[in-house]
């Protein structure tokens, strides 16, 4: 990983945010990565490792704050900010150089062109960058003035709604969020693949048995084939095959959700 070092120009005031839990090993990369912002803000959601120390050492403002989802949480990142213009990052994330120079003339501009900016996210699986079966360029809305937009409500794939006008920029977002082929597992075993049927269930989406049995054929062929994972070789395989996992699992347990409703 590589920085630059910029200087402050004072026309626009970005606050950095980002939320974090037990992130020790890449927390000072992702807030080394955004030292050209006004503020650095890290909301940390009860870390039982040194992820708060190593990010107040790093010049970051903390909170504490007990964990209720991702959008809320970001949400309210958002709202602690210092200032209106937020970029946002995740903690296991870094921006790179070439970002930070297309947002850096945008603040030197001193009138943002949009509302809200759209930044491709390139991330690395298996060491190597991947570029296709949907991974690539992945936009993300992170860079966005708060008093015309704030982050949907969901329980999985949270994004930024911007009322009014959203621009792009070419620099990427650097990705680091799959450790091994065994964090991948417990990601969607774990997290993903139940938050994705909860949130599916709350909408009024039902599994059948049909969609159950051919969901992961489905995620496959699309992510494999159709969006070219082939030409990732191993990783874009990887890839594949534990979409097609998360894919099964997601309807499986939407199923066991259908049939065994939570208490309201």
């Amino acid at each position: 990983m590589f920085f630059v070092k910029f200087a402050t120009i004072e026309n626009v005031k970005i606050s950095a945010v980002i939320i974090a839990f037990n992130e020790e090993d890449k927390i000072a990369s992702a807030i080394e990565s955004v030292k050209w912002a006004d503020e650095i803000l890290l909301v940390d959601s009860e870390s039982t490792d040194r992820t708060r120390e190593i990010a107040e050492s790093a010049g970051a403002r903390v909170i504490v704050r007990q964990w209720p989802g991702f959008s809320k949480q970001k949400q309210f990142a958002v709202d602690a900010a210092a200032h209106d213009w937020i970029f946002s990052l995740d903690a296991d994330e870094i921006v790179s150089p070439e970002l930070a120079a297309e947002i850096l003339s945008i603040k030197a501009a001193g009138a943002p062109p949009a509302d809200g900016f759209r930044i491709p996210r390139l991330s690395f699986y298996l060491g190597r960058p991947v570029r296709h079966g949907g991974w690539y360029p992945d936009w993300q809305l992170r860079f966005f003035d708060r008093r015309r937009g704030r982050w949907k409500d969901v329980l999985i794939h949270e994004s930024v709604e911007i009322d009014g006008r959203v621009g792009r920029l070419k620099g990427d977002i650097l990705h680091y969020s799959v450790e091994n082929a065994l964090h991948h597992h417990r990601m969607i075993g774990e997290r993903y693949a139940l938050l994705a049927a909860e949130q599916m269930f709350a909408r009024g989406r039902r599994a059948t048995v049909p969609k159950i049995m051919t969901a992961g054929l489905t995620a496959f062929v699309q992510t494999y084939f159709l969006k070219l994972g082939f030409l990732d070789g191993l990783a874009g395989f990887s890839i594949a095959r534990f979409a097609a996992h998360h894919a099964f699992l997601k309807y499986l347990m939407l199923r066991e959700l259908q049939e065994n409703p939570p208490a309201k």
